[in-house]
């Protein structure tokens, strides 16, 4: 793979298609706040590692697809992650208890992974997320990887192609932080089904990279946005790692570089 080839790749004046996962905001006396993340053309996604899904109960996640429909209005499409990790029963039945609620919600269901499924072969997890999606219109999958969450991997090329042979699974977004990895599953979807979305997660690949430990970029993007006048505290949610106490002063000077209204 080269340079050349990747441009001749390319498909100009074509429309993107944006999904932005919307950070789950806090008050400084812990409750949780609602913002309006509906801009600049840009699907919403809640309930995902950015709003603290592995965080949440089960009402938690209930109020969420409850705001965020009120927000965004009826009609307006969403995406909500299902999130299993840490449950017991059977796989198929509690991913399908999730997206069942999801739909209600008039929103598309996105698959976080479990670790019940690492070390299985691809086969049986295909059989497995084949069994989940079986009648849904539109499903996303989800590859994260391992920095992000203990419960994420990335998928081994035959259960990426098998995962493509699923009429109901749509897309699959990808956050390897790994471009090469990432330009293989674009080469293998471009002759295998064309029709099939990726949705990027790699941040590497327009040169910005995720500093240690991973998870705290929720907190940094808290920081930002409080600092920007967008949401009510800097604060994360209470179980997630933080950044130092310096964070807000080297984003402040980040904005005013970036010629934002610092207000806070």
């Amino acid at each position: 793979m080269n340079i050349e080839s990747l441009t001749d790749r390319r498909i100009l004046c074509r429309k993107v298609q944006g999904i932005a996962a919307a950070l789950l905001p806090f008050q400084l006396d812990g409750q949780v706040s609602v913002a309006d993340t509906h801009r600049a053309g840009l699907m919403n996604a809640v309930n995902m590692d950015t709003g603290y899904v592995n965080f949440l109960d089960d009402a938690e996640r209930q109020n969420v697809l409850r705001w965020a429909r009120e927000a965004l209005g009826n009609g307006v499409a969403f995406v909500a992650g299902a999130y299993i990790e840490g449950q017991t029963g059977d796989i198929v039945t509690l991913y399908r208890r999730q997206m069942d609620s999801i739909v209600s919600h008039g929103a598309t269901p996105i698959l976080f992974q479990t670790g019940r499924l690492h070390g299985k072969t691809p086969t049986e997890k295909v059989a497995v997320y084949r069994e989940v999606a079986r009648g849904y219109s539109h499903v996303l999958a989800f590859e994260l990887g391992s920095m992000f969450a203990p419960n994420g991997e990335i998928f081994d090329l035959e259960t990426f192609l098998g995962l493509m042979d699923i009429p109901e699974i749509k897309g699959l977004k990808h956050s390897s932080l790994n471009r090469l990895v990432e330009l293989d599953r674009l080469s293998l979807r471009d002759v295998h089904r064309p029709d099939f979305r990726i949705y990027t997660g790699n941040d590497l690949g327009i040169n910005m990279a995720f500093r240690h430990p991973v998870p705290a970029y929720k907190h940094s993007a808290a920081v930002f946005l409080h600092l920007t006048g967008r949401i009510p505290s800097s604060l994360s949610h209470p179980k997630n790692v933080t950044r130092p106490p310096w964070e807000h002063e080297i984003l402040r000077d980040c904005a005013l570089r970036l010629d934002y209204e610092v207000v806070s």
